[in-house]
């Protein structure tokens, strides 16, 4: 059983869908093309021609299209033209190190690392992925350090993730990691001796995306959205577009309220401006209801896919301290946290470490003093909100539009809190 266990992940699929693909709007028409790479076997060393290794889970058939024909244009609304590939422009030669042949869900989570890391652009940024969400995204005065900021917030689920780069792969930043298990690294460019580190990794995917340094020029470029209904029917729509460009985007919060107008009180500083813009950006790519605390241009916490907005504000308080101990506790013993509390438990080490990484990580409220709470829609309740504010927060960035926003403006002016509205939502389903 557990043979065929390790078989069924191993197995590249054939699949049955065609060579080309497409899709008529009305007179207008865009052809796909299905892709395929020529990559050698990781078992046996055969080359297989193959697009995707199998779908979200083996027994599931499936195939990359690239956009390779047509022009729509419906309303004011121009759609991407073909010849702006990313991941699905992906040849050999960018395949550095295929790996294990490549399946869909490496390649999705590649995929919405670009569509953050496009607002990331103006410093060193890494972003690690996990199951389509970031799981930790960071800037840094040099990637090295953007990636170890960007891991440290949450080892956990950075294990097995995808790490996209905006700046060329360094040896230095190669060698962090190397360290650590990941199943994807996408970079512009390595530079010398970064490559030669990373391929000690045989089953690591090292994949090149020129196009990287051109990110930016995808920001207002909107695709054609599909969502697939169980009874086989389409949901169509324009891919979301943020309008928030700069600090003059966001807006102190203000409402009006029987006849009153409650207005935040104190603007943002320059360093909680940064971290709210920082924060808005990631959130394009969560999944939602989804609530993230940032602080100093680095994700602390990341809560994603609740059905509760005060539920995802808890869990990413949850997260936060989960992380922080973790961290802590690696730094200090070199162990995990959870590796430290099952030795605690079998006697193997004193009960006084682990103590002494919770008291640290409570006084340290687990990074979330003094950090900036990003939520994708507005509050319905001032109970969200003030999750945050127990924890310490001073900025919070959010839609606005609620019928209490004038509850949720006061909570955050008793606590000397500011917060700005972006005047648009951003759920991610």
């Amino acid at each position: 059983m557990a043979d065929d266990l390790k078989k069924m992940y191993r197995t590249v699929m054939d699949d049955h869908f065609p060579e080309n693909l497409s899709i008529r709007f009305g007179d207008q028409e865009l052809v796909y093309r299905k892709r395929t790479w020529k990559i050698p076997d990781d078992k046996t060393g055969e080359v297989i021609e193959k697009g995707l290794r199998y779908g979200e889970n083996p027994g599931q058939e499936a195939a990359l299209y690239e956009l390779v024909g047509g022009h729509l244009q419906l309303g004011d609304c121009r759609f991407i033209d073909p010849g702006n590939g990313l991941v699905s422009a992906v040849t050999e030669e960018d395949m550095l190190q295929a790996g294990k042949h490549p399946g869909k869900t490496n390649l999705t989570d590649l995929d919405n690392g670009l569509n953050i890391i496009k607002y990331l652009m103006k410093k060193p940024a890494a972003v690690i992925l996990k199951h389509n969400n970031p799981c930790g995204a960071a800037h840094g005065e040099s990637l090295a350090r953007a990636y170890d900021r960007a891991n440290r917030a949450d080892r956990i689920a950075a294990f097995g993730g995808c790490l996209v780069v905006n700046r060329p792969m360094d040896k230095e930043t190669a060698e962090l990691v190397a360290r650590n298990y990941l199943e994807v690294v996408a970079a512009p460019d390595f530079e010398e001796g970064a490559l030669e580190i990373l391929k000690k990794r045989s089953n690591l995917r090292i994949i090149q995306i020129r196009r990287i340094d051109r990110l930016e020029e995808y920001r207002d470029l909107r695709f054609v959205d599909f969502k697939s209904l169980m009874d086989g029917g389409l949901i169509v729509q324009q891919s979301a577009v943020c309008r928030v460009k700069g600090p003059e985007d966001l807006k102190l919060a203000e409402a009006v309220h029987d006849g009153k107008t409650y207005r935040i009180q104190r603007e943002p500083t320059e360093k909680e401006m940064e971290d709210l813009l920082f924060g808005w950006y990631v959130e394009q790519g969560v999944t939602s209801n989804s609530v993230l605390y940032v602080k100093d241009q680095c994700t602390v916490a990341i809560g994603t896919g609740e059905q509760d907005r005060v539920g995802v504000a808890e869990l990413a308080v949850y997260k936060a301290y989960r992380n922080y101990g973790d961290a802590l506790c690696f730094d200090r013993y070199g162990i995990s946290y959870k590796d430290l509390e099952l030795a605690v438990e079998r006697g193997e080490r004193p009960r006084e470490d682990r103590e002494a990484i919770d008291a640290a990580t409570r006084e340290a409220k687990a990074g979330l003093k003094g950090s900036t709470m990003v939520s994708d829609a507005f509050f319905p309740f001032r109970d969200g909100v003030d999750v945050g504010i127990r924890q310490g927060i001073t900025a919070v960035v959010q839609p606005g539009g609620s019928l209490r926003d004038w509850e949720v403006i006061e909570a955050c002016n008793e606590a000397g809190v500011t917060m700005v509205f972006t005047g648009q939502r951003a759920f991610k389903h």
